[in-house]
């Protein structure tokens, strides 16, 4: 008697269609409702933000502003992220990148092994952490009082872990067979870097900032122990208080009266808005620097 393989083979064939099937609605399933959830967000933000948008608002402080003027806007807070975000891109950028070349490029088993351990122990320290070390060793124990430039180093604090980390993941992609063959020419190990890692991880490094940049823009826990606040525009950071757009939010979210909470919504569309552009301009730059080593 015999026995038709394809007979054998059909149900188990049969499985594994229904399972792929499964597998597909499921995965599809979850997209939908994660593109779901932020076009609401994001368009729930646009509905509530986007009356307050006007160059009036974008261009007045809160300076004089009483709690039942219609007037007043966010001018002071845009200054004070940008300079604030601003001072903690250049403290983690340049620290992060050589961090993750040190790891990748130079770094022993061991030793790059300890400062990795470090590098996701401080990837997981909530940001009110961040912001209560810079406030107990620069508001307090040196006495420097509320700044931007502390708003900024707390930033730091949570901006560096993301580079460092998003750098190396970066710097791994690279083949070897780039450095091997730089390194065969008898090219020295930092040009090989600088020349061949580095232009070929570009587009992934500048991901890697950006990203770093959008995670520490919207922080509001750091900023109230640090920056604290003001109504007026704050262009100095190393002196005063400074007002941000994440503490705008906040403050302004928080009060009883409706047309506080309508500027709240305001700010919020604001600070989406600086993180798409950010993103857009990343892509600008990052097909530049694709065209160039091509």
């Amino acid at each position: 008697m015999s026995v038709n393989a394809s007979n054998l083979l059909e149900p188990l064939s049969r499985a594994r269609r229904w399972k792929n099937v499964a597998a597909v609605t499921l995965l599809a399933t979850t997209v939908v409702l994660a593109v779901g959830v932020l076009v609401a967000v994001l368009g729930y933000t646009i509905a509530r933000g986007a009356g307050m948008i006007s160059i009036e608002f974008l261009t007045k402080s809160m300076k004089g502003v009483g709690p039942l003027d219609h007037t007043g806007g966010l001018y002071h807070a845009i200054v004070g992220t940008v300079e604030q975000v601003g001072i903690a891109a250049i403290i983690s950028i340049p620290l992060g990148l050589l961090t993750a070349i040190y790891i990748v490029e130079y770094g022993s088993s061991r030793l790059s092994g300890v400062v990795r351990f470090f590098v996701d122990v401080m990837t997981g320290i909530p940001s009110i952490v961040a912001g209560l070390f810079v406030f107990a060793f620069w508001v307090l124990a040196l006495h420097r009082g509320f700044s931007g430039f502390a708003a900024g180093i707390a930033l730091s604090v949570l901006m560096l872990p993301v580079v460092t980390r998003a750098s190396e993941e970066m710097l791994r992609l690279v083949p070897d067979q780039f450095r091997e063959a730089s390194l065969a020419l008898g090219i020295p190990r930092w040009r090989t870097i600088v020349s061949i890692v580095l232009p070929t991880a570009s587009s992934g490094l500048t991901t890697a900032v950006v990203l770093a940049i959008a995670r520490v823009t919207g922080e509001t826990a750091p900023l109230l122990v640090t920056a604290f606040g003001f109504d007026a525009t704050n262009t100095n950071p190393l002196k005063g208080p400074q007002a941000a757009l994440p503490l705008y939010v906040y403050r302004e979210a928080s009060s009883a009266f409706d047309f506080n909470v309508q500027r709240a919504w305001g700010a919020a569309l604001t600070l989406v808005v600086v993180v798409v552009v950010l993103i857009v301009v990343a892509r600008v730059l990052t097909r530049q620097n694709q065209l160039s080593v091509t």
